[in-house]
């Protein structure tokens, strides 16, 4: 969901930090990371079996999410963390900010340009106007000055303007005597009195509007409701519940419980949730039949972590390598279609209770992957960030298999970058250490045929809940499995030796004595191309046992997967 959400980009295209992955075999570098020194002995003794290259790191161990276990300083930590959340909730800073009006801006600007152009006009017609009104009053002025100026001037000296205009109307008007006019000088005066008046009621006005307004600020702000409840992964922010803890946790962890550094991570991941529409995508079609195949979910880890598997050997097909990477808009659907999945797999794989799963395991198979040079490098580079800023400590355990020689090199190169905490969570195999690698982390029932194991989807016989017996077989040695029967009873089983080159054979024995001994199966070579898994059934009347014998003639220890099942009659095939 950080520094494991680097992993994503290898040659296959991992982009998973804490997150899974994207596509990017260029990103294989940046993920790989060098062997911790305490994994080197364990690891460098399985490298030097076959020459496979298997690196490990040290062994990581999830941290508790129960409150209670933290030690004083996390704990602290975490209260303080509380506390600059409620604060930002309260201040809006998880909120978007408004969207720019760009589009009004834009038809404003000519309009703009216009309005200069046409006042320029008018104001120079204005002077023009105005010269003769100003003339004629500056040639009456000095005969109705001299005798009412003084007087004004002594009365009211405040109003000496008006008074002034009054005397200079009041001396054009008896010349002329006029009918119509009389009342002019009348209503002039009225208006100088109306005129201070109305200043006053003006005054009055803006007071009592100043005083309405200052409590509607308060009373707003008495109204304003509480903020609104932000979630991320369907868990509260803030709140009772036992999930938020846990959540909260994952970005203390990525950024070494360093408060304002994982408050500021926070805060960007939820405006770029809302900013990407998470919700909405959560509902979008955006997948095609193919990418079934590229990314997916699979049972789970020896702890029950949740396995996704990232095969990017499938965009061999150059179809579908087109159609996810063909253009700019197919690649930012197939960035959209990655975080969904991603995003469903939290909801729907992990649990945020303070004892519950809340990280999965990733495996990144390398093989065929695409070059690191591509249509995809760009969404692969973006898909990365995405995930490391935005994901955190959602990995628990990310092992890369089918690794080239190449990518090894850049691990090597980059390790040295990333921090021991990323390094503890990353294990490299190649083709032939992967399957033994994957059962380290993974039961062979949970693990995909593809990948050496023994799942298979629709299987009529076996489950993930039959368990799955491994065996040693060593060099030029023979191994016999023997599974008691009972009468009437009907013994179904089915295993697979990695690589075979070995001979197989199957036979019933019962326990009476002077009981014959049944061929189940003739002894045969099975090279390495035959099927991947063997099966055999075989119907008993009495009580006995089945042997099945694997000779290996090979200078190399073999692995050997079987398991087994006695039917009643009723459940006979």
């Amino acid at each position: 969901m950080a520094e494991e959400t680097q992993p994503q980009a290898a040659a296959a295209a991992p982009a998973a930090e804490a997150a899974p992955e994207v596509v990017a075999a260029e990103k294989a570098p940046a993920e790989v990371e060098e062997p911790a020194v305490e994994a080197e002995t364990e690891e460098s003794a399985a490298v030097a079996d076959d020459g496979g290259a298997v690196e490990a790191t040290g062994s990581f161990k999830e941290e508790s999410n129960l409150v209670a276990d933290l030690p004083d300083p996390e704990k602290k930590a975490l209260d303080e963390f509380k506390e600059l959340i409620v604060a930002a909730l309260a201040a809006g800073e998880f909120n978007l900010p408004p969207p720019p009006p760009p589009p009004k801006a834009k038809t404003e600007e000519p309009a703009k340009a216009e309005e200069p152009a046409k006042t320029e006009e008018p104001a120079k017609e204005e002077p023009k106007v105005e010269e003769p009104k100003t003339e004629e009053p500056a040639k009456e002025e000095p005969k109705t000055e001299e005798p009412k100026a003084e007087e004004p001037a002594k009365e009211e000296p405040k109003v000496e303007v008006v008074a002034e205009a009054a005397a200079a109307e009041q001396a054009k008007e008896e010349p002329k005597a006029e009918e119509a006019k009389p009342p002019e000088p009348k209503t002039q005066e009225v208006t100088a009195e109306e005129v201070t008046k109305t200043a006053e009621a003006a005054a009055e006005a803006a007071a009592a509007a100043t005083s309405e307004q200052t409590p509607a600020p308060e009373a707003e702000a008495d109204a304003v409701a509480p903020p609104e409840p932000v979630f991320i992964w369907g868990v509260p922010l803030v709140g009772d519940d036992e999930r938020t803890d846990a959540v909260l946790l994952k970005f203390l962890r990525a950024r070494e419980f360093k408060v304002k550094e994982a408050m500021a991570m926070l805060r960007s991941a939820v405006l770029w949730r809302k900013r990407f529409g998470i919700d909405s995508l959560l509902e979008a079609d955006l997948a095609f039949p193919e990418l079934e195949k590229v990314v997916f979910y699979r049972g789970a880890d020896r702890e029950s972590h949740p396995v996704c598997y990232n095969v990017y050997g499938e965009f061999q097909d150059k179809d579908l390598y087109e159609k996810a990477f063909g253009d700019e808009e197919k690649r930012e659907r197939f960035l959209k279609w990655r975080i969904q999945l991603l995003e469903r797999g939290i909801l729907s794989q992990l649990d945020f209770a303070p004892s519950g799963i809340c990280s999965m395991v990733q495996v990144t198979d390398l093989k065929n992957s695409p070059p690191m040079l591509g249509k995809h490098r760009a969404v692969t580079r973006q898909a990365v960030a995405l995930l490391q800023d935005n994901y955190p400590e959602f990995i628990a355990k990310k092992v890369f298999i089918n690794v080239p020689w190449w990518y090894l090199a850049a691990n090597k190169m980059m390790s040295p970058f990333l921090t021991q905490r990323t390094r503890s969570k990353f294990v490299f195999a190649s083709q032939a250490k992967s399957p033994e690698t994957l059962f380290r982390y993974i039961a062979p029932e949970q693990v995909p045929v593809q990948f050496g194991g023994l799942y298979k989807e629709d299987d009529p016989e076996f489950t993930t809940s039959d368990s799955v017996t491994e065996l040693t077989i060593k060099a030029s040695s023979k191994e016999t499995i023997e599974i008691p029967v009972t009468e009437n009873s009907t013994i179904v089983w089915e295993l697979r030796v990695l690589g075979w080159e070995v001979s197989y054979g199957a036979e019933f024995t019962p326990d009476a004595e002077g009981g014959y001994t049944v061929i189940v199966q003739k002894t045969r070579k099975v090279p390495a191309n035959e099927e991947p898994i063997m099966k055999g059934s075989f119907k008993v009347t009495e009580a006995g046992k089945i042997a099945l014998t694997i000779n290996n003639p090979a200078s190399k220890k073999k692995k050997l997967l079987y398991r087994s099942k006695v039917k009643s009659t009723s459940e006979s095939i």
